[in-house]
């Protein structure tokens, strides 16, 4: 089928779908971190749940009209975050983007390409990035540059690339200062790149520094949202922890099926200072990865979505094969992909993503921490680990295959407590009704026992009068 046949028939069904139904949800305003340091919040303190999406090619490699029908596909579905990239790793700076712009001439970080006008360059389609995001509702998890551009290796930090300290910190004022009106972003130095050597630190704080002396007008790195992205596996803290401009530690768990990301969390989670942590790449559906390889499923997405919130970070970041390079049949694929970008849009992981996102706002999810010493069941593999959170009104425990797990009870102050399953794969609650809160009781998770029946146990306080779990009302619904 023609390309353009088939894009128009995907657009006209997701307009079908999706009417009736408000696309922004949230106003995008300065986002901050809480006052336990655990999470995020709005200006007003309204909690924010980090629910992503890679797409990493967005800038670089649609249309307009493309990236219009992919924000409001990922809005609707409740999605919070989109992450991409201004200088793309594929083609970034060897081919125009698809509205015919580079972004720098001679590929010099100092020489942007700036024409008059709007829609002229390609900072303008930066920029319609943002404002179409943010009409969505949405905000944009924004790395200046792909790694490559620093290091081309992935793992040893050796400086090979268009960038230095000095022009690092050039660029990253030319961008801050660019887009200091959009409050809808969240910066991302890095780009799938471990640091190890001084050198590329040094390029990597003066880019940080850069980029809050552009959006601030000057080194006040509050008015600034910050992370870092290294490769996988691996983690932020292994190269940046208590940095001025660093707000939000992270991780790469990895693509497969093999991407255990509860143990990065965890120790994302322990270390001081206390800072909110997620989990930016995971296990990517349709990607074959690891040794001996797999590829990884709709499942195994779900799985890393839930272990890395009930480890305690402040969010997930989930993806697909396809879509973070925007595979069509214009541009080869990178690592074999099976299908095209808008093909996997509608894929159940994706719905799966917005079931997690009710399930967490339907509690106030920022007073809940991790609590692993309630789990009386033994745990000896890391692929069925059970994860439990605790809070002033409720518990929730999740099991990846759905087997019988005991509980400590009397974590809570009250001496019953109202009982549900919430099946992750569905997004719907099953009431069990009254359960005592006190010595240790077992619960056995509706199904078959195994993979993939996960199931989340969530125990609530009577007298804080919750829902179902998993339903939210929010501002627009009625609209």
């Amino acid at each position: 089928m023609n390309r353009q046949i088939l894009f128009l028939l995907l657009s006209l069904s997701f307009l079908c779908t999706a009417s009736g139904r408000c696309r922004a949800e949230t106003v995008c305003d300065p986002l901050q971190v809480s006052s336990n340091g655990r999470f995020l919040v709005h200006g007003g303190g309204t909690p924010f749940f980090w629910m992503g999406d890679t797409a990493w090619q967005l800038i670089h490699d649609l249309t307009r009209q493309e990236i219009e029908f992919y924000m409001a596909n990922r809005a609707w579905k409740g999605f919070t975050v989109i992450q991409t990239v201004v200088l793309a790793e594929l083609r970034g700076l060897e081919e125009p983007n698809r509205q015919g712009h580079f972004a720098l001439k001679d590929k010099d970080p100092t020489k942007p390409i700036v024409e008059e006008g709007p829609d002229n360059d390609y900072w303008d389609d930066v920029e319609f990035v943002l404002k179409t995001a943010r009409e969505n509702g949405l905000y944009v998890g924004l790395l200046p540059t792909w790694g490559r551009y620093v290091t081309s290796n992935w793992q040893n930090g050796l400086v090979d690339g268009i960038f230095n300290e000095s022009n690092a910190l050039e660029y990253g004022q030319f961008v801050g200062k660019r887009f200091r009106e959009y409050d809808n972003i969240i910066w991302i130095i890095g780009g799938d790149r471990a640091a190890p050597t001084d050198a590329s630190r040094a390029i990597w704080r003066a880019l940080a520094r850069g980029i809050t002396i552009g959006a601030a007008g000057k080194e006040d790195y509050s008015k600034t949202l910050m992370t870092y992205h290294t490769s996988g596996p691996g983690a932020s803290w292994w190269f940046f922890n208590d940095e001025k401009w660093l707000d939000i530690r992270a991780c790469q768990s990895g693509h497969g099926r093999s991407s255990f990301n509860w143990q990065f969390i965890q120790i994302g989670y322990s270390i001081k200072p206390i800072k909110p942590v997620l989990d930016l790449e995971t296990a990517y559906p349709g990607f074959r990865h690891g040794r001996p390889p797999t590829i990884a499923t709709d499942d195994h997405a779900r799985r890393g979505a839930y272990w890395s919130v009930f480890a305690g970070a402040c969010g997930h970041t989930y993806g697909h094969h396809s879509i973070w390079q925007m595979y069509d049949p214009i541009r080869p694929g990178v690592a074999d992909p099976k299908q095209y970008w808008y093909e996997v849009l509608d894929i159940p992981s994706a719905f799966q993503m917005g079931y997690l996102r009710n399930l967490m706002e339907s509690r106030p999810f920022i007073t809940a921490t991790p609590d692993q010493s309630m789990i009386v069941t033994e745990q000896n593999h890391v692929d069925d680990y059970i994860e439990a959170l605790r809070s002033d009104g409720f518990i929730m425990v999740y099991t990846p295959t759905g087997k019988t797990f005991t509980l400590r009870m009397g974590k809570l102050r009250c001496k019953a407590l109202i009982a549900w399953w919430f099946d992750p794969r569905k997004g719907e609650e099953t009431k069990i009704g009254i359960v005592e809160n006190k010595g240790v009781q077992s619960f056995d998770p509706p199904g078959s026992e195994g993979f993939p029946n996960d199931q989340v146990l969530v125990l609530d306080d009577p007298e804080k009068k919750f829902g179902p779990p998993g339903e939210v009302e929010r501002e627009n619904d009625a609209k």
